[in-house]
């Protein structure tokens, strides 16, 4: 298993824990002035004003007075200010609201629009609107209520976050998909190691990443208790969006001297295939340790593995294998543009072959219409929901009980690549292999 730990003080980047971050409780300023003339019996308000404010940027990168994370300056510009630190509560100005029922599945298909307007902080009334931060954008779930008050007055009042950054270096092993990345991560800190943090992911692996990838490693930042996380805009990250966008779009970094929480380093290159046992996404475990574990169905879709590369990647493993599926192997993309996807483009070494085609050959259940399907339960008659005490196999995000319809359903969590692994052999497998 690859290994992970914080790095040592002698690290170029702060990485010690800051116990005291200077964490303040709400701001007491109110978020306009009131004058007023004094008389002799009464006190009238004559006047209503907003302070004047002269606009000043947080610098994207390069030498500043007191350096900032990607999260900070993303809230900093949001709010107008020029520095702000870990705990400070400020009123933001939201760039999108997006509601739950395109931020759920549609959250990445959604977001590459709206990156494309130049959005920079992005909430939504889904625990899963996170994928846009894989464009380096502040973008966190909320509830109802705080909704409507951003309907009606276009900010919020948040609290800034502190930052756990992630080191991932070494050569991707082929075998391996981001939902392995983040299952290791999780899998370290547990499922309340980022509560209120933000997660910041660099690293020569996180640069060799897809940006669909991207978007499954952020997706799942609020499985280890995240409010935002983040991977700084690339080359990668411009060719995806140059045929999607005309809107100039101006990336932020972190400045070299900003203050991270704590830094965690991972060496990818010797990890192998993961799965999160029931009922915890941090229960981490090999897949080759899980062996004799016999399944009943596979689930391959949601937000976080029914992407376009993620139906390829299970097409792949179907494709080297040649056989049929031994147990109930659903598909549910996340995008009317992914299930166009499934129908349409030709799988690599297929010879023309579609994703459909080969599912269908493999005996899968034919790909059903976009939607969150099961991955939170649902009523009964929701697409592939767990009606039984069963034992799934899926690419979502969360496998506590209940979560995919019986409170007595096991749901082991997995990458496309181990799920379709699974699907072939009806027990838990490692995909190597197939892919080897």
């Amino acid at each position: 298993m690859a290994s992970s730990t914080i790095a040592s003080s002698s690290s170029p980047f702060i990485n010690k824990v800051q116990k005291d971050m200077g964490l303040s409780a709400f701001s007491s300023q109110p978020p306009f002035s009131l004058h007023t003339a004094k008389k002799r019996n009464s006190r009238k308000i004559t006047c209503v004003m907003a302070p004047q404010q002269t606009e000043r940027k947080p610098a994207t990168s390069g030498s500043v007075k007191t350096a900032m994370t990607m999260t900070e300056k993303i809230l900093a510009r949001a709010s107008k200010k020029p520095i702000l630190s870990p705990g400070e509560n400020v009123w933001v100005n939201v760039d999108v609201l997006m509601t739950h029922d395109v931020c759920g599945p549609g959250t990445f298909g959604i977001f590459k629009r709206e990156f494309g307007q130049n959005a920079k902080v992005l909430l939504g009334t889904d625990s899963h609107t996170c994928p846009a931060r894989a464009f380096g954008q502040f973008a966190t779930g909320i509830g109802n209520t705080d909704a409507g008050f951003l309907l009606g007055t276009g900010k919020l009042l948040l609290k800034v976050p502190p930052t756990l950054r992630f080191v991932m270096d070494g050569e991707m092993p082929d075998y391996l998909l981001a939902n392995d990345l983040i299952l290791q991560i999780i899998g370290e800190i547990s499922v309340s190691g980022a509560t209120y943090k933000a997660m910041e992911f660099v690293g020569s692996t996180v640069e060799s990443l897809t940006m669909e990838e991207r978007m499954t490693l952020c997706n799942m930042v609020v499985e280890a208790g995240g409010k935002n996380g983040v991977v700084p805009a690339d080359s990668t990250t411009y060719k995806y969006l140059k045929d999607k966008t005309s809107t100039p779009y101006e990336a932020v970094y972190s400045d070299d001297q900003a203050r991270f929480l704590s830094q965690y380093r991972f060496y990818i290159s010797k990890l192998e295939p993961l799965v999160a046992k029931p009922h915890s996404p941090d229960n981490r475990a090999l897949a080759r340790e899980c062996k004799d574990v016999k399944i009943d169905r596979v689930y391959i879709g949601s937000c976080t593995g029914g992407k376009t590369e993620d139906f390829l990647a299970t097409a792949k493993v179907f494709l080297a294998s040649g056989k049929k599926v031994k147990v109930p192997t659903f598909l549910v993309p996340a995008t009317q543009k992914v299930w166009m996807d499934v129908y349409s483009l030709p799988v690599p070494g297929s010879g023309g072959k579609t994703c459909s085609q080969i599912f269908e050959e493999a005996g899968c259940d034919t790909p059903a219409s976009p939607s969150c399907g099961a991955c939170l339960g649902g009523p009964k008659d929701t697409c592939a929901r767990l009606n039984e005490p069963q034992v799934c196999v899926s690419t979502t995000n969360r496998n506590f009980p209940g979560r995919m319809g019986h409170k007595e359903g096991q749901i082991y969590l997995a990458s496309p690549y181990t799920a379709a692994a699974f699907a072939l052999t009806g027990f838990v497998t490692d995909p190597r292999e197939f892919l080897q």
